[in-house]
């Protein structure tokens, strides 16, 4: 797939999920960037952002996850990835960012995980 696309859900409770299609490389990554800020606005608990359908990522699109997740711990909201495809997965485990993330599998299970804390 070429290009990008991405799509935001309120899931209640605070919690945002963002889906993310095709390539987060340096054409997207601001555009990317801008909506996330947008998206953070309603997401007083918990942001997701959903990776199963993101085809490729590189060092633009990473840098703003990492962003994300800086804004995140500030304002002492959750960064949740689903889990990516191998590739994207890869790619984080290369750079050494698995373990500065809360991974789940579904988006619904960072929302409950969010509403049995609270």
């Amino acid at each position: 797939m070429h290009g990008f696309e991405l799509t935001v859900q309120h899931m209640g409770t605070g919690a945002v999920s963002i889906k993310l299609r095709g390539a987060l490389d340096l054409a997207y990554a601001y555009r990317f960037d801008d909506e996330l800020r947008h998206a953070e606005r309603d997401a007083s608990s918990c942001l997701i952002l959903d990776l199963r359908e993101l085809d490729f990522v590189d060092s633009a699109g990473i840098s703003r996850i990492l962003a994300a997740r800086r804004r995140a711990r500030r304002t002492g909201r959750r960064l949740v990835i689903v889990r990516g495809s191998r590739a994207v997965q890869r790619f984080l485990q290369l750079a050494a960012l698995t373990e500065h993330f809360e991974y789940v599998s579904e988006p619904a299970d960072a929302v409950r995980a969010t509403t049995q804390t609270a």
